[in-house]
């Protein structure tokens, strides 16, 4: 009831109680059960408010808390580490699509040079892979992370990542740099809510206070995060559904770990009839004057002497230690379908699967980890892209017609690493199967073997040349020069 309806029922009972009639009424002949306030609901109380307006207050505490449980919790990293294995894992190989032989060789050569730490990182610590893993983790605990472009005369090529956390996004920026434009989580925004530019706080290299604000051209910064309404501006951790759980599941285990580890001591009190010591024995009293023992807890094996009249009393609180194992398992299918994930992709137990429902899990999952795919390799299109731009304008590429041909130079495609199968036989028949009915082409099941075609297919070729000079017959079929031979080198 609100205040007005407090003081209708203090002057009028009759009507105060009238209205709260109607008001039940009303409620009873609402659309949705979802929207009325009865026994159920009376306590659920929420608001429609925009992204940002929602998460701004929150946004800290629920990352606060999301890294404690990183620190701390199994279950929560078992969560990240298999998003970290599944979405980036060894990594994606690159390969440029110019249309030129020579320059997507010499793009290739020059890629993996770059991605080594002392080319592609400003400190110098981590390579383009170790960077793209902690990325994808600090998405997972944080909501997101700030990847800068650097042009530095560190590398080999000019362009170098720095990567930011998004603590050093500074909150308390209110000026623009640019008229018209307006700051809000220190990133400034035009007329459309367009990133212009981000202000980040300066640290001392101890973590010391902030000195002053440096602005970046939003041109210059990639920011890494999930949105999720229209109105959102800024991060929120992925984990935010679950953390709650995670955190229940952690405090619950610690209550029966210390539980079951009390419960297997053996602990012998003699009460003696007669005190050792004769009259007068001294006993051990603390500040509030009530006798203490010199032992307050419980050790396996412990043999220890009571006061007279002292007596035990146990507290045995049971089920905790037979119920545990139902209960985690229980959170744990929560805390997985929360994310997105099966229960096994996170649990890694396999005790209760089979071949059909493990790889249907995995096709779910996979479903899951395409989203986040998606996402990062938008982030590694950018800075790949941005590579190249520095190794025309280095003179590292030599490319006259660059920038009237840009899109030619700057395509390519990422070929994730292969995953290892659950039945490698069933699966190897499988593709054969959708190969010859053409279901599948071969540069398909390549690329799901994380190779390059034209690379696969010159070292069979290379192989069954070499083993047909040596006189050895092997399985396969050689493409070569002259026509379709079989492996005894007879054409067909």
């Amino acid at each position: 009831m609100s205040w007005i309806d407090n003081v209708i029922s203090f002057i009028s009972p009759e009507w105060g109680a009238r209205r709260e009639a109607w008001r039940k009424y009303a409620e009873d002949l609402r659309s949705y059960d979802a929207a009325g306030y009865g026994n159920g609901s009376a306590n659920w109380r929420a608001v429609n408010q925009s992204a940002e307006l929602t998460d701004r207050y929150s946004r800290d505490t629920v990352r606060a808390r999301t890294r404690d449980l990183e620190r701390n919790s199994d279950m929560l990293n078992s969560v990240v580490s298999a998003y970290k294995r599944n979405v980036f894992g060894s990594g994606f190989a690159l390969r440029p699509k110019t249309g030129e032989e020579a320059t997507d060789d010499l793009l290739k050569r020059a890629w993996k040079r770059w991605c080594k730490k002392q080319n592609c990182d400003v400190t110098g610590t981590q390579s383009f892979n170790q960077i793209m893993r902690m990325c994808v983790q600090r998405k997972k605990v944080d909501g997101g992370i700030l990847i800068l472009k650097r042009y530095t005369n560190q590398g080999f090529v000019p362009f170098q990542l720095q990567t930011m956390e998004v603590d050093e996004l500074d909150n308390a920026q209110i000026q623009p740099k640019h008229a018209g434009n307006k700051v809000v989580g220190g990133i400034e925004y035009n007329r459309w809510n367009r990133p212009m530019g981000y202000w980040f706080r300066q640290y001392g290299l101890d973590g010391s206070l902030p000195l002053e604000s440096v602005y970046v051209d939003a041109k210059d910064v990639i920011f890494y995060f999930t949105k999720r309404r229209p109105s959102q501006i800024r991060e929120m951790s992925d984990m935010s559904p679950t953390v709650t759980r995670i955190r229940d599941t952690n405090e619950f285990m610690t209550a029966v770990s210390v539980k079951e580890r009390i419960t297997a001591c053996l602990a012998v009190f003699i009460k003696r009839t007669v005190p050792s010591g004769g009259v007068g024995r001294v006993r051990n009293v603390n500040e509030s004057g009530r006798t203490s023992y010199e032992g307050k807890t419980i050790a396996p094996g412990m043999i220890r002497e009571m006061d007279p009249n002292d007596e035990i009393q146990v507290v045995n609180p049971n089920g905790q230690g037979t119920d545990a194992t139902t209960y985690i398992k229980l959170m744990q299918h929560m805390i997985s379908a929360g994310q997105g994930l099966s229960y096994e992709a996170t649990s890694r137990d396999m005790s209760e699967t089979n071949y059909s429902s493990a790889r249907q899990g995995m096709i779910e999952d996979d479903l899951t980890y395409d989203d986040e795919k998606e996402l990062l390799l938008e982030v590694m299109d950018e800075i790949y892209e941005t590579f190249v731009i520095s190794c025309v304008l280095a003179g590292g590429l030599s490319a006259p017609d660059f920038w009237e041909n840009k899109e030619k130079y700057l395509a390519h495609s990422w070929t994730a690493a292969p995953k290892k199968w659950i039945d490698p036989s069933k699966e190897a028949t499988a593709n054969k199967i959708a190969l010859n009915t053409g279901q599948k082409t071969f540069q398909q099941m390549a690329a799901e073997n994380g190779m390059d075609w034209k690379e696969q297919m010159d070292e069979i070729l290379e192989v069954l040349e070499y083993a047909r000079e040596r006189g050895l017959e092997i399985g396969g079929v050689m493409f070569g020069k002259d026509g379709l031979f079989n492996p005894d080198g007879e054409g067909e």
